[in-house]
């Protein structure tokens, strides 16, 4: 729900940047889950992103922008989909895009500023590198995982709380093709 946005893989502040990074959209996902009426969980996804990431030699300097589509909001179910974009949710009329731009990174969390809503708040993402490594097709590919957890109040986003949690876990998981 307000799911969001999120991103990330990797990495911001400053410092020098071993390599520029394209997010690989067919090899990465940015997922979320909800609490429903205390008794499930609802798991949803963004369909529509991109995003660009740097991260320096010692793994602990980087940066992350990122840009998510919020009509691309998809629970495999389509009329909870479409009242995800309605104005009760995303309003993607309003605000058709979720942004992330990293302002710092330690080498485990990355703070960024997260838009949703036409609300930004800073978050932090714990993230975990996956690898990195030459693909089969001549190129260099770098992975990470990040998760948070916001509040979707905290971005004007509160229909039918506690019907669905106000906490939203948003997971992502990038691949990037090295520029």
């Amino acid at each position: 729900m307000k799911a969001l946005l999120v991103t990330t893989a990797v990495i911001a502040s400053t410092g020098a940047f071993a390599a520029d990074y394209q997010v690989d959209p067919a090899h990465s996902a940015v997922t979320f889950e909800v609490g429903h009426l205390g008794v499930s969980t609802t798991v949803g996804r963004f369909n529509d992103f991109e995003g660009s990431f740097a991260y320096g030699d010692d793994d602990t300097t980087g940066k992350v922008e990122f840009t998510i589509q919020a009509a691309s909001v998809d629970t495999n179910h389509e009329a909870r989909d479409k009242h995800l974009r309605s104005p009760d949710f995303l309003d993607v009329k309003q605000f058709p895009t979720l942004t992330f731009k990293s302002t710092s990174f330690d080498g485990e969390d990355l703070v960024g500023d997260l838009t949703l809503h036409g609300v930004t708040k800073q978050v932090t993402f714990e993230v975990d590198k996956v690898g990195e490594g030459d693909d089969p097709w001549g190129g260099y590919r770098a992975g990470f995982e990040a998760s948070t957890t916001i509040k979707r109040s905290d971005f004007g986003v509160s229909y039918f709380i506690p019907g669905v949690t106000d906490e939203t876990e948003i997971d992502v998981y990038i691949e990037g093709i090295r520029q």
